[in-house]
């Protein structure tokens, strides 16, 4: 691979592992369309690099979200034997189906996500009026608040999680953009801890599917090694910047970003790039 297009592929990998930080996502709504579109790569291959790096940021943010209590670990890998179980159905299923598919797939993805987080609000269930016994508290770093929540919806919460572990397998992502939405919304977790948590477990998802695609001899291994090291590098900024951002603001944000994505992959799909 020319330098140029490799020192290309690592600074987007970074601005992908920052962004993926960030917002919980993994990078892999950047790395996939990068990939394809400016490198292209077939969108089975694709996704395929773009699970590996999910796993190297998850791994780089698992530390740090543990400590200081943003990330939910009980929940998170509770919901998250589903999500694995859905990662290996989708990868399976990636295998027979046309790249085309996998883009339409991964777009109309984006734009549910997208529209439910907008005309859905935030509402987190607090001690006072919560309908379980289990609550759980996360200290924001923005506000210098502790936050007490309660978790709801834990059983329908884990179907959510394996569509998104069949999502993450057929796109590259790591489901985060099924996993946030369902978690701060539907279970009624903060956003903050929503986004900490999916960054926590996407690794997990990714590993799952990016096992298949490696025995099936679809992953290159020489993209895939440059991607980890420019998102290895950008999910430490991400991380960074999750502590100071507000969480209203980290909801707009994530909105915006998956219906910019979104339209990219429609063009691609359309022809138009």
């Amino acid at each position: 691979m020319d330098i140029i297009l490799i020192l290309g592929l690592i600074v987007l990998s970074m601005i992908a592992g920052m962004i993926g930080s960030l917002f919980g996502l993994g990078g892999g709504i950047i790395v996939v369309p990068v990939l394809t579109i400016l490198y292209d790569l077939p969108a089975a291959e694709a996704a395929a690099v773009s699970l590996v790096a999910i796993i190297a940021i998850s791994s780089t943010s698992a530390t740090a979200l543990i400590k200081n209590r943003t990330a939910n670990v009980r929940i998170g890998l509770r919901l998250e034997v589903a999500a694995a179980t859905g990662a290996v159905i989708g990868a399976v299923i990636a295998l027979y189906v046309e790249s085309w598919v996998l883009a339409l797939c991964f777009a109309m993805v984006l734009i549910y996500s997208a529209v439910y987080m907008f005309l859905r609000p935030e509402r987190v269930i607090r001690n006072d009026d919560a309908k379980t016994a289990d609550d759980f508290v996360y200290h924001d770093t923005k506000t210098g608040e502790d936050v007490r929540y309660n978790v709801q919806n834990i059983g329908t919460g884990m179907i959510g999680f394996m569509a998104a572990g069949i999502t993450s397998a057929l796109s590259g992502v790591g489901g985060g953009t099924i996993k946030i939405p369902v978690m701060n919304v539907h279970m009624h977790i903060p956003m903050k801890v929503a986004t900490a948590t999916s960054s926590y477990v996407i690794g997990i998802t990714a590993f799952s599917g990016a096992i298949v695609y490696l025995l099936s001899g679809v992953l290159d291994v020489e993209t895939a090694a440059f991607v980890v090291l420019g998102a290895f590098a950008g999910s430490r900024i991400g991380l960074v910047l999750l502590q100071r951002i507000n969480a209203q603001g980290l909801r707009r944000y994530f909105s915006v970003l998956l219906i910019f994505l979104a339209s990219v992959m429609l063009l691609r799909v359309g022809g138009v790039l």
